[in-house]
């Protein structure tokens, strides 16, 4: 069990910084409080083997500040844009870190862009998509130094009920990836099978 031990003004911050934003909108003077923080990528997988996708699980403490009671998140493999690399490369370092698996980068496809917290950051995510299967697997995952990170997978077939049942804290970024696969994916491989 988790628990908020006690909260302390941040003056010092490693990896965002708040900030006060005065602009002008419609021609009137305004004051907006923001945090700068890092874009970040994210990554939908596809067990090829398992007929399953896989994401993680872990204890993101904001979620449990605001939740009080469970701060556990499921969500896609992701990762901040930190790094002076690619942000292709940082995803398939992403997935070696948290699932344990070494995609090679041609595998790996961009699905889209689009902008998290915008009241609070708008800070970028990058959503990609990759299959994965038995031989990839290199390691059980599981994150960094602090990271502690559970590798999940959900079978296809009971994917559609997991991305509604709200007994399981859930980002929207899973949610439209998840959206994203049986929109394309599952086209894809009922014409390829039906041929």
């Amino acid at each position: 069990m988790s628990s908020i031990d006690n909260i302390d003004q941040l003056t010092n911050p490693k990896f965002i910084k708040p900030i006060k934003i005065n602009y002008t909108y419609n021609g009137k003077k305004k004051v907006w409080e923001a945090v700068v923080n890092n874009d970040s990528v994210s990554v939908l997988l596809y067990h090829k083997d398992k007929d399953a996708l896989v994401i993680v699980k872990q204890l993101r403490v904001p979620v449990l500040y605001m939740n009080k009671t469970n701060g556990m998140m499921h969500e896609l493999c992701a990762g901040l844009v930190d790094k002076d690399k690619s942000i292709k490369q940082i995803a398939k370092e992403e997935v070696f870190e948290e699932c344990g698996y070494d995609v090679p980068l041609e595998n790996i496809q961009k699905i889209s862009s689009f902008y998290t917290s915008v009241g609070m950051s708008g800070a970028l995510q990058t959503l990609y998509y990759a299959q994965i299967d038995s031989s990839m697997k290199v390691n059980d995952g599981g994150g960094l130094d602090e990271e502690d990170i559970e590798v999940i997978y959900i079978p296809l077939k009971e994917a559609k009920k997991f991305m509604f049942d709200e007994s399981y804290q859930k980002t929207p970024g899973l949610m439209l990836g998840f959206y994203w696969f049986f929109d394309n994916q599952c086209e894809v491989d009922s014409e390829s099978s039906s041929e």
